[in-house]
């Protein structure tokens, strides 16, 4: 399995940067929710290549704090 990342990147403006990699598939935007959850909005989304790659193994989220 190839490696999966989320860099973030917080800029002297105060500009947060977040860029996942090796993450195939719609699980790139989960990551990247949860990293929006943490941080505050997202102002912009730019979509790579990989999130219309089928992931290598299928991931299931559960929500916890939701779950009825």
């Amino acid at each position: 399995m190839a490696s999966e990342e989320i860099e973030i990147e917080i800029g002297a403006d105060g500009r947060v940067t977040v860029r996942t990699k090796g993450i195939k598939g719609e699980a790139c935007k989960d990551y990247a929710a949860a990293v929006a959850q943490i941080i505050g909005r997202i102002e912009a989304s730019e979509p790579t290549a990989e999130l219309y790659e089928t992931p290598d193994v299928i991931r299931r989220v559960v929500d916890i704090h939701n779950r009825r």
